[in-house]
């Protein structure tokens, strides 16, 4: 019984309040943003769309997710968190509520955009929101607690979507739009508004130019880091976007992709909770060089794969390295952004993520048409490219957050960015 509660410690004791009322919002957001999981199959079998046009639609919602990446980023910071996160969360219920009743393809393709805008802007206030609430010392059980969240809520948003898109694409979507209304009624209730208006920062200390967006993109130790969560999700993306053909050119059928998607997925849910207390000891560059380098090991197996059993097994692997990648990741994106630019710090680090998702596909089709099998030692190279960026890049990453701790305690100052 002490060896529970001392666990239970480890993983999520001393966080405040505000931070479970944010990550229970979390959690409904994600167990009920099902329905864009089906918006291909729904355009092609419910609105005859030929399956390039839906193609176009789904990459619509892509772009939109982009820009509302920065816009929720940029809104974080000067309107407020909850602001931003109620404003989203009411804007996504409405579109989500009119794709459910419209017909016309075009409509449906504008109506997909926003949605994908409205889907993207709560990420930079949620994490802004925990980085504002949730001390320094507690960060890495806190941003795990909200990677498990994350992946918590896809796993049941995924089986409550196939039971819905049986019976009505209308019930996917509508259910979709009310389950995000619950979470904005959550954030609305509970989660009071955690920006600290600041003093206007000096002149001499941003250099003449009041910071920005802008800031975070000339920041070159951020975007060193940024590139290198880049790389990071581009191996992530493998599983949703090469590893199916691949495992189809083995002769696999689409139901063992899904145990090995279900492996990974099971394997998060049940063992990240442990992640903090056994990373804790341990550095955040080396934690990530060791998490990338599981992931191009994994990756890197597939090269010899040619039965389930061996897909199964590096899907442990690169699993393992994304369950410790998780927290260092978010807590070293939280500390390299200055107070006052912490929202539009979030919202420039998760465009690696869209990034990803289109560059992953469209030159892992390439690369695994033209290099077969071998197209995996390619992906584990990146992996390893990665490992070494980080134990490179760990130092000057160290130094620049003792400068911002520092800066912090002056008044009217913002941290310097070279």
């Amino acid at each position: 019984m002490r060896g529970l509660r001392r666990w239970w410690d480890d993983t999520a004791g001393g966080l405040p309040a505000t931070f479970w009322y944010l990550w229970s919002g979390l959690l409904i957001n994600r167990a009920g943003a099902f329905a864009l999981l089906f918006l291909s199959l729904y355009l092609t079998a419910a609105r005859g769309a030929p399956p390039s046009l839906a193609g176009l639609v789904v990459g619509a919602y892509g772009i939109g997710g982009a820009a509302g990446t920065l816009l929720g980023g940029v809104l974080a910071d000067r309107w407020g968190r909850r602001a931003t996160l109620l404003a989203a969360h009411v804007a996504a219920a409405g579109l989500m509520a009119a794709l459910a009743f419209t017909t016309h393809l075009a409509v449906i393709a504008v109506l997909a955009t926003l949605v994908g805008v409205a889907h993207s802007m709560p990420s930079p206030a949620f994490v802004a929101a925990i980085v504002d609430v949730v001390p320094e010392a507690r960060r890495s059980r806190a941003f795990n607690l909200q990677f498990w969240a994350f992946n918590l809520g896809m796993a049941v948003a995924s089986l409550l979507a196939g039971i819905l898109a049986e019976a009505s694409f209308t019930a996917l979507f509508l259910v979709d739009a009310g389950a995000t209304l619950a979470a904005a009624v959550v954030i609305a209730l509970k989660v009071p508004e955690t920006l600290t208006r600041r003093p206007a920062p000096t002149p001499r200390a941003v250099a003449g130019r009041r910071p920005g967006l802008h800031t975070a993109l000339t920041d070159r130790t951020f975007l060193v880091f940024v590139g290198l969560t880049f790389l990071l999700a581009v191996l992530t993306m493998q599983t949703s976007t090469i590893m199916p053909l691949a495992m189809r050119e083995d002769g696999l059928r689409p139901s063992a992709y899904g145990l090995v998607v279900a492996l990974g997925g099971a394997l998060i849910v049940v063992g990240q909770l442990f992640v903090p207390r056994l990373i804790e000891p341990y550095r955040k560059s080396s934690v990530l060089a060791a998490s990338t380098g599981l992931m191009a090991l994994g990756f890197g197996a597939l090269t010899v794969a040619d039965g389930l059993p061996l897909y199964l097994g590096a899907a442990v692997v690169w699993t393992v390295g994304q369950m410790l990648a998780a927290p260092p990741n978010a807590q070293i994106n939280a500390d390299l952004a200055p107070p006052e630019l912490r929202a539009r710090y979030q919202s420039v680090f998760y465009l690696t993520f869209p990034a990803a998702s289109f560059v992953a596909p469209a030159l892992g089709g390439l690369s695994l048409e033209h290099l077969g099998e071998r197209h995996w030692l390619v992906v584990g190279a990146l992996g390893l490219l990665a490992a070494a960026g980080h134990l490179l890049a760990g130092p000057r990453r160290e130094r620049r957050v003792a400068a911002l701790r520092t800066a912090a305690q002056r008044p009217g100052t913002v941290g310097s960015t070279r």
